[in-house]
């Protein structure tokens, strides 16, 4: 490499390096992205130059070229937003241009060398070529103006001297004519700008700005007198490397005076409100719109801004605002020594030496200072703020400036001003790179360092004043007056904002370096103002409310610094100079000074929220210490002292402590409740104490001691306070736990406690007032208070007596005989709630009540039972015979009494049990049976719930009847519809039907399976009573299973009429028919019909009867008998009827039939034959023509169709023929029989021809002239040439020979017949080749024969009429035709035209130069097959019409080689499989297309197609564009159905299951469709033949909805419209899908037949395979009708076009 280098600087030469000037310019101005750049570097300039003033003219071009004659009039001060400025003038009246101050100016990147101006790069200048393209300055007389040179991109100077040199013109002034006229820049933002960057400026102290001849604004600044600052001790005043040395710290203040016109203020009051500070600024954003950031930012005190100011009059928009503001100002002196490396490195980066001096300034606004600048911008015009918001202490977005500001904030709340070097772009200072990053960063320690020299000095003046004012107050306390110590508080918070260091951006090191600077530099701790002064932050602790309630004496954090020094507090708490309150801190505190109730309740609550979740804490030792400190020293009261060690019990003042009496004796270990009422009892648990309980204080009171010292309060001998004691404790008693109460009940049993009518007594020895059986009882007696609730409930616990002991009452009473069940029942009843369960057990179980009808004979003991042996005495249990309990006359018996619910509680019976009503409904006595039944229905569900039809099944017990009369049946063997009865079912009784079924369970209907089995056995007798039964179950249908219907049609249950000793049979539904034959008798004799009404007949329907035969069935009785079968019929006529039948529906048969009649002797054959009858001379002319016709029964290939006229009739009378009509010729012919043209071979015989004869072009002439005529009236099947290629004379000839003869030979099986027939005209055709016409010299021309030979190569099936009619009109002269009602003048004109059109058209599509006519490629292999190629398809508005475009003859067929050295011609003859194997060409397709959709498909379809026609008849190989184009015209062409009704269609698309023929067929029909219902988009039909089509959408719900998921995504698949696509359902046939129309409609039947359970159990994939296919081939109908090769071809290519997207659903898991 170092050789090639050798070799190049040897052998090279020089070139000089050129430079894109214009594109180096934009790209440095790319970097100066903000708005005031070009002031801001002409002011730097300025300053550099010595410049005390500076002004900035904006100056529109009526300003500048208005008429000097006009300079007096007034004028009105332009629109500040609108107005078009069209030059900017700035001018200083600083030093004069000097030459190398010219020299430099035109020199990109020479910055200025001199160390003590700021400019470093050299191209600040240049931001002038952000506005203008010819800057012009002036100086000094002398004056330099840019150009580009021919307006390209090298920029030149032109300088020299100006006219007014020698004059005394202070101005050095730079004109930029701008670029685009435009307003001037936003003059609020402007006047900020220009406020921010005077600030700074050495020598820089006045500003104008003008608007024309008005000056807006106007900035005046002026300096105070500077001082000399001590520097507190212990800071250090050298940089981390030495770099920088602090020497001396002077401040003083600037004040600086604005004049603004109010217009300005106007405009900026109508911008939105400025975003906050603290966002981040956008990095598009210039130099300006980041320092804009700090000057619109608000505080969270501002004012809110107010709506847009009204539009002002002229007068008032020019007034002057005057404003000032004041600013300290903090300067440092520092001496640079930098090592020469760095020297010589800050060299080569800024093109000049570093600086051996600098200072370092910091805007400071004090507290009263900011207060008055808040103050006057409230007096502001409008809402933007003054223009010196950015200057005030705001505390966020302040500047690092060099000389003027770049987009680097301080993070602090003020800017900061030094020799720092910023990027070019000044959008921050440079730290990336290595050596002037080491500058930046001793740089900004300076800043550091003088920041925390004015934090101290301020702290130090808020020290004096806090200490000086404390000291005033004298014993008031240690804190000055309330009003000075916020004063001070919010000076400190003020100056703590100011020093808090945010995050600094761009760069966020610029704020992390200050403030490591700003802790760094003094080894003395900050000094904070606490609440007790100024202290060390150390000294201080974190502020806490809890504790500032006890713990007043605590130096703490206020909470105002808290909040509004949050960074700086957090940065002195991550240093470990700020700590929380600490536990020590409180016991401390507690020593020294006792609490009183305030201050306790304030202490207690910060222990109870104190955090103990710390296992490592001893929580139990620290409360110790807590209790152990505390003291408490009541405010009020007899002066003793509690510690808090002392205490144990408090009074629970939220439970049940608010009974216990305050003013009763009290335990001395008790808390005051005027502490603890302020907490919850679980807070007080927490401290060791005990809640006291009302049995701690009924244990307290109940002491001897406590008893002895005061009688008063001794409740065994004091009646009111027994009663006071017992009323508390019946108030507490439901509070008391269980064992509680046990205590209270030991504590006082044995005592006299309880005050009674015979004093105080004790609870066992009492009795409660309700107790009145005996007189002389002791009687509780509490005085005001009634014995009842909680009293009640302590007095029973605790002993006092409720009643008297039964065996007691039983001794005294029942031995007397004096008492009545009622009066038993009465007084239990009055004890009832006192009775023990043990007690109510044994009066359950005693047997003591009697029953009604017992033996009431005096002297005879009468039986006694239990409660639960009886039933509830009213008359329901009378009549049901069951027995009751003997309440007597009186008092009247009532189920709501109490003595009713004591008995029922006793057990006395309210409803009889299931089992017993039920067996009294099947009891043998009818009234109670009766009864009872009634009873069972009206209680079912109320009080028999659990009733269960099954339970019951075996017990007759349902009232029925049936034709033997009334009897009690199963509730399986009783139906509820009284019908069935007519069936031999047992049915309820007519009383009893209403709620039997509903609520005993008795079926409406028998099971099916039950029907099936009485059918099975018992089938009606005749046909009145199947009449009837077929009626009632025909609504029984849908109970029917599938196979429960399909064994039914396999039963002989229908009855019909039979012959000699069985007069009835009885056959099954499946070999009925219903209603009438629609075959006539005929059909009567094949098969049976029966009729039973319409709805007897729908229930045969569905067991497998039909309406009629079926074309299956019948073509089976024919294949069975042929010969029968013709006999039944009654002559050929009949049996021909049954052919046609077979015809039209020979689609419906299966494979297997269709086989069989291929080969059976079922076709009917005709052959002509002489007439029998003696023929006379007089009328053998007039018979000449008339044949007998012999009819005989045939096979497929023993018969032939007559489809050549002239060869039937040569030999009618040796074949067997067709029926000659087309349905029955179309059958013959699927059944196989053989065309007669197939086995009649015609030969040509021509002797020499004639050349040049008149009779040739007369004829062709004659045919191409009536052809259009003729071809206007054929309209019934389509030409295989059009008339535009037939016109061609190369392609129609006519040729004439001395004698024409026609050979015609029959070769069928055994017969072979020759015929031969001199002719006078003959058509040939080789292949697709020439049309030649030969006629005969010999005679005249028989019109007719040249109309047979040309129909057969013009048409692909000829007609006998077609020759006739072709015949006509060319032997008839046009007159005549006219009278005939011809319109010959319009057809031919109308022709014409069609071919004056198809030529322009041609001309247009393939322009002037003629083109010969292509003829396809014919293969030339000796082995291929002769291809039939499909005729080309004419425009449906006029037969026969000339192409439009391009032609081309179809396809030739291979030439045939010559039989014999004669001119000899045979018709080539097609066979099937050449008719199914030939391709045809595009064009067929297409046109074939274009007249399907006349009609249907909107114009600009059609018009796609037909230029998709045009351009395809010349090509080859159609390309697939052409083919996707088609496919996707075929998609575009399905529509949805618009009719509710569709009806038979016999050219309707279907798909036809099958055995061995194709996959569907074009000739099969379907029954009409009726439109049911719509699932979303698709609509749902149903044939006439679907039964209960009212419910069909409710069971076929589940089974379309998973159709509609399978077929939806196929049609997205597609791209068809979701409303394209139909479903319908019919009962019987083979039709899968059809085509109508282009709306596809999709059969339901099949899906749920082969796909429905596999999409159910969540596999789709088999069912979108085979509904894909099933969508391509209805699609391809829309494009060719019939099934050919052409259809299969367009079925591929759809196929083709969307197995990707077919692919990707199979394979998506969602629609799996």
């Amino acid at each position: 490499m170092s050789h090639d280098r050798e070799a190049l600087w040897n052998t090279g030469h020089d070139e000089s390096v050129e430079v894109n000037q214009r594109a180096l310019i934009d790209k440095v101005l790319a970097r100066y992205s903000g708005e005031f750049t070009v002031f801001r570097e002409l002011l730097q300039n300025s300053d550099d130059a010595r410049s005390s003033t500076v002004e900035i003219r904006f100056e529109t071009e009526q300003y500048i070229h208005k008429d000097k004659k006009d300079s007096d009039e007034p004028q009105v001060l332009p629109d500040l937003k609108t107005a078009p400025v069209v030059q900017w003038t700035f001018r200083n009246n600083g030093i004069a241009f000097r030459d190398e101050d010219w020299s430099r100016l035109r020199k990109i990147a020479e910055g200025n060398p001199d160390e003590e101006k700021i400019g470093a790069f050299g191209v600040g200048f240049y931001s002038l070529f952000s506005v203008t393209e010819n800057p012009f300055v002036s100086s000094g007389g002398h004056g330099m103006q840019f150009y580009w040179k021919d307006n390209k991109d090298q920029l030149h100077v032109r300088r020299g001297d100006l006219p007014s040199k020698g004059d005394s013109d202070p101005w050095t002034t730079f004109e930029m004519t701008l670029r685009e006229p435009g307003p001037i820049p936003p003059a609020f933002d402007l006047m900020r700008f220009l406020a921010s960057s005077i600030t700074f400026m050495v020598h820089l102290n006045d500003v104008s700005v003008y608007f024309d001849r008005f000056r807006i604004g106007h900035l005046k600044k002026s300096t105070g007198v500077s001082r000399t600052l001590d520097i507190p001790k212990g800071l250090k005043k050298s940089s981390g490397l030495n770099i920088m040395h602090i020497q001396n710290i002077q401040s003083h203040q600037i004040r600086i005076e604005a004049e603004v016109m109010r217009a300005v203020y106007t405009v900026a009051a109508e911008r939105p409100p400025a975003l906050q500070a603290s966002e981040p600024r956008k990095p598009q954003s210039g130099f300006f719109s980041s320092l804009l950031a700090s000057f619109t930012t608000t505080t969270t005190s501002r004012r809110p801004a107010s709506p847009p100011v009204l539009q002002l009059p002229p007068k008032a928009l020019t007034e002057l605002h005057r404003t000032s503001v004041t600013l300290t100002v903090f300067t440092t002196e520092v001496n640079v020594k930098v090592d020469k490396k760095l020297s010589a490195e800050l060299l080569r980066s800024m093109k000049k030496n570093p600086p051996q001096q600098l200072r370092y300034n910091l805007i400071y606004t004090g507290k009263n200072e900011y207060d008055l600048s808040i103050a006057d911008e409230r007096d502001h015009p409008e809402c933007a703020g003054g223009v010196f918001q950015g200057l005030r202490a705001d505390l966020d977005g302040f500047r690092l400036l060099q000389g003027h500001a770049t987009g680097q904030t301080t993070g602090i709340g003020g800017h900061m001003a030094s020799r720092f070097i910023p990027t070019v772009e000044r959008e921050s200072i440079d730290l990336v790179d290595k050596n002037v990053a080491v500058w930046n960063r001793e740089l900004l320690y300076v800043g550091g360092f003088l920041s925390r020299v004015a934090y101290d000095l301020e702290l130090a003046n808020i020290n004096d004043l806090w200490e000086e004012a404390a000291k005033s107050r004298g014993n008031a306390g240690f804190r000055p007056e309330p009003e000075l110590e916020d004063w001070l508080r919010q000076r400190f918070v003020h100056i703590l904002k100011f020093f808090t260091f945010r995050a600094s951006t761009p760069s966020s090191e610029v704020s992390h370096l200050l403030e490591r600077a700003f802790y760094g530099c003094s080894t003395n701790p900050l000094k904070l103002l606490s609440s007790a002064g100024v202290r060390g932050a150390s000294d201080i602790k974190e502020p806490d409310p809890t504790f500032s309630e006890f713990l007043k004496y605590l130096p703490v954090l206020p909470e105002v610094v808290v909040r509004e020094g949050a960074l700086t507090v957090r940065a002195l708490q991550s240093q470990g100079m700020i700590s929380p309150i600490t536990f020590h801190d409180v016991l401390s505190e507690l020593r020294k000074h006792p609490l009183n109730e305030e201050e306790l309740v304030a202490c207690l609550k910060w222990w109870i929220n104190f955090p103990s979740t710390n296992s490592t804490i001893d929580m139990d030792r620290m409360r110790m210490e807590l209790l152990n400190a505390t003291v408490l020293c009541p405010s009020t009261g007899d002066g003793k002292v509690l510690p808090l060690s002392a205490v144990q019990y408090f009074i629970n003042v939220r439970g049940v402590g608010t009974h216990i009496p305050l003013d009763g004796p009290l335990p001395a270990s008790l808390a005051p409740l005027s502490v603890t009422r302020h907490f919850a009892p679980t807070q007080l648990l927490s401290f060791g104490w005990k809640e006291l309980t009302v049995m701690d204080w009924l244990q307290y009171i109940a002491r001897p001691e406590t008893l002895a010292n005061n009688p008063t309060y001794d409740f065994t001998k004091s009646v009111e306070w027994s009663e006071r004691v017992l009323t508390i404790l019946s108030r507490t008693w439901f509070s008391l736990s269980h064992e509680a109460q046990n205590s209270v009940k030991a504590l006082l049993s044995g005592k006299n406690c309880v005050p009674t009518t015979s004093g105080l007594q004790t609870p066992g020895g009492s009795y409660f007032p309700t107790v009145k059986i005996f007189s002389d009882l002791p009687v509780v007696n509490i005085s005001g208070i009634p014995i009842k609730g909680s009293m009640e409930k302590m007095l029973i616990f605790i002993g006092v007596r409720k009643h008297v002991d039964l065996q007691v009452v039983f001794d005294r009473m029942i031995k007397t005989g004096d008492w009545t069940i009622p009066d038993l029942i009465g007084y239990l009843v009055s004890v009832k709630d006192d009775l023990s369960t043990e007690e109510i057990s044994r009066l359950s179980a005693t047997s003591a009540f009697t029953g009604e009808g017992g033996n009431s004979d005096t002297g005879t003991k009468r039986i006694r039972h239990r409660a639960c042996d009886l039933y509830e005495p009213i008359d329901i249990f009378r009549q049901l015979k069951l027995p009751v309990l003997d309440w007597g006359e009186k008092p009247k018996w009532k189920s709501t009494s109490e003595e009713a619910k004591l008995l029922f509680r006793l057990g006395l019976l309210r409803i009889p049990p299931l089992g017993t009503i039920v067996q009294l409904c099947s009891s043998p006595d009818a009234a109670v049976r009766t009864v009872a039944f009634k009873y069972l229905c009206d209680n079912i569900p109320a009080r028999y719930p659990d009733y269960t039809p099954d339970d019951f099944a075996n017990v007759a017990f349902i009232p029925a009847e049936n034709e033997d009369g009334f009897h009690l049946g199963t509730i399986r063997e009783v139906f509820g519809n009284p019908q069935w009865k007519l069936l031999g079912f047992s049915v309820v009784q007519a009383d009893n039907r209403k709620d039997v079924a509903g609520k005993l369970g008795v079926q409406e209907h028998p099971p099916a399976s039950m029907l099936l089995s009485l059918l099975e056995k018992t089938p009606p007798q005749n046909e009145a009573m199947a009449r009837q039964w077929f009626e009632i179950l025909s609504e029984r249908v849908t109970s029917f299973h599938p196979a429960q219907l399909t064994t039914l049609s396999k039963i002989p249950i229908v009855p019909s009429k039979g012959s000699g000793s069985q007069p009835v049979r009885w056959l099954a539904p499946s070999q009925c028919y219903l209603g009438k034959p629609t075959g006539g008798e005929f059909h009567s004799k094949l098969f049976i019909f029966v009729d039973f009404g319409v709805n007897a007949n729908r229930f045969l329907s569905a067991c497998g009867s039909k309406n009629e035969p079926s074309v299956e069935e019948v073509a089976g009785i024919l294949l069975a008998n042929p010969r029968r079968f013709y006999d039944m019929a009654g002559g050929f006529e009949n049996f021909l009827t049954e052919l046609r039948n077979l015809a039209v529906n020979r689609r419906l048969l299966p494979a297997v039939i269709v086989n069989k009649m291929k080969t059976s002797p079922i076709l009917l054959g005709v052959r002509r034959q002489k007439p029998t009858k003696t023929v006379t001379d007089s009328t053998k002319e007039l018979d000449e023509d008339r044949w007998e016709f012999q009819h005989n029964l045939l096979k497929a290939h023993d018969i032939v169709i007559a489809d050549d006229t002239n060869a039937y009739q040569l030999f009618g009378d040796s074949i067997f023929a067709a029926p000659q009509e087309d349905l029955l010729e179309n059958f013959y012919a699927w059944l196989g029989c053989k065309p007669l043209s197939a086995v009649v071979r015609e030969e040509c015989k021509v002797s020499r021809e004639i050349p040049n004869a008149k009779i040739a072009a007369e004829t062709r002439a004659l045919v191409l002239e009536r052809l259009p005529l003729f071809l206007h009236e054929h309209t019934h099947a389509r030409t295989k040439v059009s008339l535009s290629w037939l016109s061609k004379p190369d392609n129609f000839k006519v040729r004439v020979f001395g004698k024409l003869t026609i050979v015609k030979t029959l070769d069928s099986d055994n017969i072979r017949s020759t015929r031969t027939q001199d002719a006078s005209a003959a058509a040939k055709r080789i292949g697709q080749g020439v049309i030649e016409l030969w006629l005969s010299y010999s005679g005249q021309v028989d019109m007719y024969e040249v109309a047979t030979s040309l129909c057969r190569l013009l048409f692909e099936t000829v007609k006998v009429n077609d020759a006739l009619l072709f015949m006509t009109i060319l032997s008839t002269d046009l007159k005549a035709l006219r009278r005939r009602g011809y319109n010959v003048d319009k057809i031919l004109k109308q022709q014409q035209h069609e071919k004056q059109m198809a030529e322009e058209a041609k001309n247009r599509y393939l322009g002037s130069d003629s083109v010969e006519t292509l003829t396809p490629p014919v293969s030339t292999h000796p082995g291929t097959a002769p291809v039939r190629a499909r005729p080309p398809v004419r425009r449906p508005e006029i037969p026969g019409g000339w192409e439009t475009g391009p032609s081309s003859p179809p396809a030739l067929p291979l030439p045939r080689e010559p039989q014999s050295s004669q001119h000899i011609l045979k018709e080539p003859e097609p066979t099937s499989d050449q008719a199914t194997q030939g391709t045809k060409p595009l064009s067929s397709t297409l046109q074939n297309l274009t007249r399907k959709l006349v009609g249907m498909a909107p114009q600009n379809l059609l018009q796609e197609v037909t230029s998709v026609v045009q351009s395809q008849r010349s090509r080859e190989v159609t390309p697939q564009s052409d083919i996707r184009a088609n496919v996707n015209m075929a998609i575009r062409a399905c529509r949805p159905e618009q009719g509710k009704l569709l009806r038979n269609r016999q050219k309707m698309e279907i798909i036809k299951e099958s055995l061995d023929e194709g996959y569907c067929d074009v000739s099969g029909q379907v029954g009409e469709l009726d439109h049911l219902s719509t699932v979303g988009d698709i609509k749902v039909f149903v044939t006439k033949d679907v039964l209960e089509t009212a419910t069909f959408m409710t069971r076929k719900l589940e089974v379309l909805a998973r159709f509609i998921h399978v077929i939806t995504p196929l049609g997205k698949v597609y791209g068809l419209p979701t409303t394209a696509l139909h479903i319908f359902c019919d009962s019987t046939g083979g039709l899968i899908a059809f085509n109508r129309n282009g709306s596809i409609f999709l059969n339901l039947r099949y899906f749920e037949a082969w796909h429905d359970e596999d999409v159910k159990k969540g596999d789709l994939s088999q069912a979108q395979i085979s509904w894909f296919f099933t969508l391509a081939h209805e699609i391809a109908h829309n494009l060719v009708e019939p099934h050919n090769s052409e259809h299969e071809f367009y079925f591929s290519a759809i196929c083709e076009t969307h197995i990707v997207a077919f692919s990707r659903l199979l394979a998506s898991p969602t629609l799996q």
